[in-house]
């Protein structure tokens, strides 16, 4: 598959998702630069993570206004698949790509950590390479990761299974009560941490599945979301088939 990792300025995991899509997953892969009007002929293209424009005014305000973003949208209306992955999600999230909102952390600190998700859908292209119910281990890095959004929407968004990712306990218990200040630390509305499209080709999370997707690391739990936004299968624990 072709693949584009778009480039701002100020993004920083750009080259992360670019060595496991060519490098692990040998797929064709080319940055895309923000003054871009094409996405060149790509399939799927990702807004990784960072601090697009130094994230002033808002983490992503800045960056939907970029010409390459207009791009990008065609592609998803017209059926591409279109990954943000923390600030990427952020912009998808300004751009109205995605319902919803973030504001600051709950402890108002950057938060650097290991979470824990609960997989809340495996049909769709990102996540086909997992179990639903499946509990993955990723890496979060963000100041504004809290997800919001009004009571209503926020039930549409339950009744049309759009919640993809979920924080939970390294049990998949639910991050709420005493657990939630632990497990939910950005503070999320029902403890969400990914979402996507009513079409389901546009995925917005927060967490880094780049930075996971290799067991030199220690943990490969990540490498199914890529794998699987590529059409390559994956085994439940990540490793491509």
């Amino acid at each position: 598959m072709k693949c584009g990792v778009v480039v701002f300025p100020g993004s920083n995991c750009d080259h992360d998702v670019y060595h496991v899509l060519k490098h692990t997953l040998g797929q064709e892969v080319l940055f895309l630069w923000h003054g871009d009007t094409s996405v060149q002929g790509c399939e799927l293209v990702v807004l990784p993570g960072g601090f697009s424009y130094g994230d002033y005014l808002r983490a992503g305000a800045m960056a939907v206004h970029s010409p390459i973003m207009a791009a990008v949208r065609e592609l998803a209306d017209n059926g591409g698949r279109v990954l943000g992955i923390c600030n990427g999600f952020q912009i998808l999230l300004e751009a109205g790509m995605l319902s919803g909102a973030m504001r600051r952390n709950q402890s108002l600190r950057f938060e650097c950590r290991d979470l824990f998700l609960k997989v809340e859908r495996h049909d769709l292209p990102f996540t086909s390479g997992y179990r639903s119910g499946q509990v993955l281990r990723m890496p979060i890095a963000h100041a504004e990761g809290c997800y919001i959004d009004t009571g209503g929407a926020l039930d549409e968004l339950e009744r049309n299974r759009r919640v993809v990712f979920r924080y939970v306990d390294p049990e998949g218990g639910e991050a709420s009560g005493e657990n939630a200040t632990k497990w939910n630390v950005n503070g999320s509305a029902r403890a969400i941490a990914g979402v996507c499209n009513d079409a389901g080709n546009v995925l917005g999370m927060m967490p880094h599945p780049e930075r996971c997707a290799d067991q030199l690391f220690g943990n490969d739990d990540g490498l199914a979301v890529l794998a699987s936004a590529v059409g390559m299968a994956a085994d439940p624990k990540g490793a491509v088939a």
